[in-house]
């Protein structure tokens, strides 16, 4: 018997901490109470993308998309919707009824994006194997285990264009050729889903929402290059991740997907999780592999490869989540399909994580080719809060700044770097117009100095001496020899360092002196942050045309530096001032300004 009502629950990391799981057991429940448990059925899936609107709820058939819903409107839902057959309205994402053939893809967030990658979160239930298999899963595995070769496998990647989406890029095709054609009768497959880029949450969400994806990737991968074990290194912050690619795996197994004699081929593979300790160095693959082998996660110096010498001194293919979850698709629709997705340059789609100060914040995932305007206006909608766009931030740590005269920069590996930023793997951040440029170069130094391995010298004292110098210039200390010495010790850094995480953690010093040099200008010349985010170079003044004495920020200050009596102007005394800015959020007249 089919079901009147699929309810679809976000169980995302996002939403579960906003109580999803709640909403979820109190729709059934609720459900059960009002007679018509057996008339629908509530699944939990993976995110929804759309993280600013959580926790989210979809109904079908209507495609009825219920935002920022709360355990206590499980009850309506049932007894509105399933019962009566009445949308919510006041739930809805436009707060109104839909109009006929309407979906979901019709809202502005999702029009613009293409799901590759994430073509299975929202849609399926992570937990049930089933699911996956419904849609399509596994398909490509029994194609690789019985329709291709090893060798047709890797030019079906090669005709696919993929390229890895950890963030250097490499032809995925190469890295398994090399591992393929290497010496060895053992060799390993490796998933790195140790991500750790301030604001990004691709690879994990992926891992949430369609572990299945990865395994079945992993699987073709194994077949292809002759290995029979691979790795999922994935940090230990990211329980439901790993919770979930444990219930996939062991489902895997008992469908025969996994083990020995997989689908009575005579192939063997199976796969096994290290958990990390949160090391962003880890990301880096030969610290990584260090990592798994039980060493302290540190790069070594390459030549060699790990896709010639890897894990325990063995040939060793290893690609980030993203890479992994286009595979399946790859294999099963065949290379030279999805290739048509994206440019020349790079094909498919990439997924970002859109943070910051946009309005709508969340998972996007787009063809290749897509400008950056697209992005953070169309499907981002734009500023929050009517204030005025910066720049945005791509790559984490390792990237730059991107202004607006360059917003209509096509997305791709190419085009990122000839403007000073690069892909990574996929952080976005938005800054506006209260976002002060150095104190972000300052924020990025900071993050990278404590996550260097301090093995090399480049890395562990350059990155240390470009923190104090920003730091000095964000406290009003800063000299013109200090922008100098920025970029020379940039450079060595750029030349010398051991691994990426040293050669790219200049990136965010030297795209923002590119683009913004009159904010480090006024910082250091005119001690004056035109943002108003260092303290120390801030000044508040009273504008006495504005201000009507009703002493408001007199009571609110809490070091008594501001006087003036009822119902005539006041005054700030500037040596007393500890800047905290609550007198400014006081005033209700807008008289209190920062100089």
């Amino acid at each position: 018997m089919g079901f009147k009502n699929y309810i679809f629950v976000c169980g995302g990391t996002a939403c579960e901490s906003s109580r999803s799981d709640q909403i979820y057991k109190n729709l059934i429940e609720e459900a059960k109470a009002q007679g018509v448990g057996d008339q629908i059925q509530v699944i939990k899936t993976g995110c929804f993308g759309f993280c600013e609107q959580g926790p989210i709820v979809k109904v079908l058939p209507e495609d009825s998309f219920y935002v920022q819903v709360k355990p206590e409107d499980a009850k309506e839902i049932i007894s509105e919707h399933v019962i009566k057959g009445r949308e919510v309205t006041r739930l809805l994402y436009n707060k109104a009824p839909k109009k006929p053939l309407e979906e979901v893809e019709d809202i502005g967030f999702y029009k613009k994006q293409l799901r590759v990658v994430l073509r299975n979160c929202g849609v399926i239930d992570p937990e049930n194997i089933d699911d996956y298999i419904a849609n399509d899963g596994y398909v490509a595995l029994e194609k690789a285990l019985f329709e291709l070769t090893p060798e047709q496998i890797i030019d079906e990647v090669k005709a696919s264009g993929l390229r890895g989406r950890g963030g250097a890029g490499f032809p995925t095709w190469m890295k398994w050729n090399f591992t393929k054609q290497a010496e060895g009768d053992v060799k390993y497959v490796v998933c790195n889903a140790d991500e750790g880029d301030p604001g990004a949450y691709m690879d994990r969400s992926t891992l949430e929402g369609d572990p299945h994806s990865v395994l079945e990737a992993m699987t073709i991968c194994g077949r292809a290059i002759g290995a029979h074990q691979g790795f999922i290194y994935i940090r230990a912050e990211y329980p439901l991740a790993i919770h979930r690619l444990e219930i996939a795996m062991k489902q895997a197994r008992e469908y025969g997907l996994l083990g020995k004699n997989i689908l009575g081929s005579g192939f063997d593979y199976d796969i096994e999780i290290r958990l990390g300790a949160g090391a962003f160095v880890c990301g880096e693959e030969t610290a990584l592999l260090q990592s798994i082998e039980g060493h302290r996660g540190m790069p070594l110096p390459r030549p060699p490869f790990p896709a010639v010498k890897g894990l325990w001194g063995k040939p060793t293919v290893i690609n980030n989540v993203e890479t992994w979850a286009n595979i399946p698709v790859i294999i099963a629709k065949g290379g030279a399909e999805f290739a048509k997705i994206g440019t020349p340059d790079s094909r498919g789609t990439k997924v970002f994580a859109l943070t910051g100060k946009v309005k709508n914040s969340g998972l996007v995932e787009v063809p290749m080719g897509t400008t950056l305007r697209e992005i953070v206006f169309d499907i981002g909608g734009g500023i929050a809060n009517g204030k005025k766009f910066k720049a945005v931030q791509t790559g984490g740590p390792s990237g730059g700044v991107i202004t607006e005269e360059n917003l209509d920069t096509p997305i791709d590996f190419g085009g990122l770097q000839r403007i000073g930023s690069m892909m990574g793997s996929g952080g976005m951040i938005v800054m506006d117009e209260d976002d002060c440029i150095v104190d972000v170069a300052k924020f990025y130094l900071n993050f990278t100095v404590d996550e260097s391995c301090g093995k090399c010298f480049p890395c562990r004292i350059g990155g240390k001496s470009l923190y104090n110098i920003l730091d000095k210039i964000t406290l009003g200390n800063g000299t013109p020899e200090d922008i100098e010495q920025l970029k020379q010790i940039s450079l060595a850094m750029q030349k010398g360092s051991l691994c990426a995480l040293g050669q790219t953690a200049p990136n965010p010093v030297l795209s923002t002196l590119r683009y913004f040099p009159e904010e480090y200008e006024a910082h250091i010349k005119e001690k004056r942050c035109p943002s108003g985010k260092c303290k120390k170079l801030i000044r508040y003044t009273i504008n006495p045309q504005k201000c009507i004495g009703c002493t408001a920020c007199s009571r609110k200050c809490p070091v008594g530096a501001i006087t003036g009596e009822l119902k005539k102007t006041h005054s700030i005394n500037t040596s007393a001032c500890i800047k905290c800015g609550v007198c400014k959020q006081t005033c209700k007249f807008g008289a209190i300004s920062i100089e």
